[in-house]
């Protein structure tokens, strides 16, 4: 533990006779992305708040950048910038104010929090942004800026819980190149997300939390292989025929997938152009008209719901 940026041990956490952590554990090198995969009620905000300080945990050893998060609270707040779900803004005054404003609540002087303030928007590409209110800024912006904020102190460690929830494409995009800038410079980041293509685009290694334990960690290709080798899609144009293309399929019939809606039948292979052939070979030979036949990895999409599967879960407590 003593090399790591985060380290948790046997974390446990509960809200009446609900566990929101059950024996959490995790270790995260310092100048990396971790990100942290899991339903919602998986407790992935829970860690993040007792990582923060914000919470403390009923059991079990907790440490960010060196310090136990409860007897040495102060000086892991000194160390860490936290982006929360939701932007913690003005959305009257305009991007410098905002910045100005978080300096000066971190104990800078005037001076001091108008230079960080001017270096962070330029930092982030909002040096143009000029007097405009925040209220005006798109959803990327305003994100860009949330992200700036959380990192008036230079912390050695910065939580991301959840940061690009309901930004479209673009203002996604704009995130990531800002947390592939910080990791560039040798900050830690703990992403927690959703989106199963965001931890696959930033996070060097992935833990799978479920039900407030890791139940699988490693590099994200480390974590598809572990679902299996390549998969074979197969859409047709009319559903009506899925049944018999997949009675015709020579494929592995009981690792085989159906998804009606999309008139998809997904498969895993060992052999890829054995595969291949094989099924354009039986569907012509059969008249199954194919829309589209194509060879791939598995997704981490596929690795969350085999290893949490997709029942319904409560939400976490506030």
């Amino acid at each position: 533990m003593a090399d790591a940026a985060i380290a948790v041990e046997g974390a446990h956490k509960a809200y009446g006779d609900r566990k929101a952590l059950d024996g959490l554990d995790l270790l995260v090198p310092p100048g990396t992305v971790r990100g942290v995969l899991g339903p919602n009620g998986a407790g992935k905000t829970t860690l993040v708040r007792i990582l923060s300080t914000l919470l403390r945990p009923d059991a079990g050893r907790v440490e960010v950048a060196g310090h136990d998060v409860v007897t040495h609270a102060r000086e892991v707040r000194l160390r860490i910038g936290l982006l929360g779900q939701h932007a913690a803004l003005d959305e009257e005054l305009d991007g410098r104010q905002n910045l100005e404003m978080f300096g000066r609540l971190h104990h800078l002087g005037a001076r001091p929090a108008r230079v960080r303030a001017q270096e962070l928007l330029e930092r982030f590409g909002l040096g143009d942004t000029g007097r405009k209110a925040v209220k005006r800024y798109s959803g990327g912006m305003r994100r860009r800026l949330d992200l700036a904020a959380s990192l008036i102190t230079d912390p050695d460690v910065l939580f991301l819980d959840e940061p690009t929830t309901g930004l479209d494409p673009r203002g996604r995009a704009e995130v990531w190149a800002a947390v592939r800038s910080l990791v560039g410079g040798g900050t830690t980041v703990l992403l927690t997300t959703q989106y199963l293509e965001e931890a696959d685009q930033l996070a060097d290694r992935v833990s799978v939390v479920d039900r407030g334990r890791t139940v699988a960690d490693g590099t994200p290709e480390e974590l598809k292989s572990a679902l299996g080798g390549d998969r074979i899609d197969v859409v047709l144009r009319d559903a009506g025929q899925l049944g018999t293309a997949l009675a015709l399929l020579p494929v592995a019939k009981d690792a085989v997938s159906v998804d009606t809606d999309r008139r998809l039948i997904s498969a895993p292979v060992t052999d890829r152009m054995t595969a291949l052939t094989g099924v354009v070979r039986a569907l012509e030979e059969a008249g199954v008209e194919a829309e589209d036949i194509a060879l791939r990895r598995p997704t981490l999409d596929e690795v969350f719901l085999h290893l949490t599967g997709d029942g319904h879960r409560v939400e976490e407590a506030v």
